[in-house]
């Protein structure tokens, strides 16, 4: 017999706060009911049945196409459903995407002039999800009392956390509601774990523009900048943040709850985390991807979650053109995808069309940094294709397959994990841009040595990285309503951003 919270009655609402303080409640409730039973587990105590909480759900039903949309929500391309029928999502974590949800709900009365109903769902949050930050009691169980788990407990279901929604593959059963959201409650939990993992911080300091990299000279600067930020007392930052939840407080704020948790890890993650920290979570975050397709789409997979504004992608990459020079810029409109790890989700057929906002942004702030324009500006970045592939040692291929492909696509750089970026931002719906700076040209006899790698760090990467923050400064400054284009979104698609 299921050992459950005490029920919370499903609700209608016309005012999005209350939707939103009612969902909180229902989450709340939830939660506490999982870790209190969960914390006898660990003491010993038999519970009296089948411990069980569920994620609570928010549901719209309307029956027109009709919108009564304001003139300034009629240009976003999101907060509203794709026309007649009923449409629900399961929520997680409101204390976390309380202003996202908050705006959701607001676009969807104000579009739909329907009521919200909000109550309590049938899908169960699995316990580990119920864990707080440094909650690590399930590590005092012993292995049967462990394997016990799965009789007393819900634990995480896989099958309720596939990306058919975003991959457009999802069809609901008859008699099931459309969904609402990208992602399921589940799916959020899992990739906010998944997060935690990898990076070595938690979602909580997650900004809503991201760079990933695949240099550590890079973000050896960011922590420069970083620090060099919050040591100003001015600085529009508030917090610097590194793996382990390291926090610095900008230069005459105290600390806050939970700083002191903060330590710095015996080693990094394998994709650290650096956070510069807006108030209204519009700073930056930067990750070191490592190399290679398979880290920038585990990475991409989970922060898609957080629905950040736009990620940029600032790497090294070979340059494919003799015309090219070491340190040269590359802005990519196009990409090769022969980074194969999307092929299933996102079938190569699908075009990853370039960002006009974010294109003009990195065009503008590569002007900004260097100072030069025109045919100067010209001469030091070239906007062609780029390539991505997944294999490194590409130019020892003995049939000379790779250089012809790459020839015939007109690809001006080459590189191993832009195009996943992209690819998973398009299928993700997070705008997305890439910003390549050459260092090395194979195939001109150009490979990386030493002496000549270390100069070209030095003298391009401050540079590089000044660059893809200022794109992002300029991009914020524009409105973050312009970057959630039409063309990321299909004739069919769900209304939360």
């Amino acid at each position: 017999m299921p050992y459950l919270p005490t029920f919370i009655a499903p609700a209608r609402f016309t005012d999005p706060a209350a939707a939103l303080a009612r969902a909180r409640e229902i989450y709340d409730t939830s939660i506490a009911h999982l870790r209190s039973a969960m914390q006898r587990f660990v003491d010993g105590d038999d519970l009296p049945g089948h411990a069980r909480a569920c994620y609570p759900f928010v549901r719209v039903q309307t029956d027109t196409v009709a919108r009564l949309s304001s003139a300034e929500s009629a240009r976003l391309s999101y907060g509203f459903v794709a026309g007649p029928g009923r449409f629900e999502t399961t929520l997680s974590r409101p204390d976390l995407y309380a202003q996202y949800y908050l705006e959701q709900f607001t676009l969807l009365l104000e579009n739909h002039q329907v009521e919200l109903e909000v109550g309590t769902s049938a899908q169960p949050i699995p316990v580990h999800f119920s864990f707080a930050e440094n909650d690590h009691i399930e590590g005092n169980l012993s292995a049967e009392r462990r394997q016990l788990m799965r009789d007393v407990f819900d634990l995480p279901d896989l099958a309720a956390m596939d990306d058919g929604i975003a991959n457009g593959t999802h069809v609901p059963r008859p008699g099931e509601a459309q969904p609402l959201s990208l992602f399921t409650a589940p799916r959020v939990d899992y990739s906010l774990h998944r997060l935690r993992h990898y990076t070595g911080t938690a979602p909580e300091h997650f900004q809503n523009f991201v760079l990933f990299t695949n240099y550590q000279f890079y973000i050896d600067e960011f922590v420069r900048l970083g620090h060099e930020a919050v040591a100003n007392p001015n600085s529009e930052y508030i917090a610097f943040v590194e793996p382990g939840n390291v926090v610095t407080r900008r230069l005459g704020t105290p600390a806050l709850a939970g700083d002191e948790l903060g330590k710095i890890p015996p080693r990094l993650p394998q994709m650290p985390a650096y956070h510069l920290v807006r108030a209204d979570r519009s700073g930056i975050t930067m990750v070191n991807i490592g190399v290679g397709p398979a880290n920038a789409k585990t990475i991409t997979d989970h922060i898609a979650v957080l629905r950040p504004h736009a990620w940029i992608m600032l790497g090294h990459c070979a340059g494919l053109r003799n015309s090219q020079q070491l340190g040269d810029y590359v802005l990519a409109h196009g990409y090769v995808r022969e980074d194969h790890v999307l092929d299933e989700e996102l079938p190569l057929w699908v075009p990853i069309p370039a960002l006009a906002e974010i294109q003009v942004a990195l065009e503008a702030a590569v002007s900004e940094v260097t100072q030069l324009k025109g045919p100067e500006l010209k001469r030091i970045m070239r906007t062609g294709t780029v390539a991505s592939t997944d294999n490194r040692n590409w130019e020892l291929l003995p049939d000379n397959g790779p250089q012809r492909r790459f020839s015939q696509s007109r690809a001006v750089a080459l590189d191993m994990e832009s195009a996943t970026i992209a690819a998973n931002g398009f299928r993700f719906r997070v705008p997305y841009g890439t910003l390549l700076c050459v260092s090395d040209k194979p195939l001109h006899g150009e490979i990386k040595l030493p002496g000549m790698a270390n100069h070209f760090y030095r003298e391009r990467v401050d540079q590089h990285l000044r660059i893809g923050m200022r794109a992002i400064e300029l991009l914020r400054q524009q409105g973050v309503d312009q970057l959630h284009s039409r063309k990321l979104r299909s004739f069919a698609e769900v209304a939360f951003q």
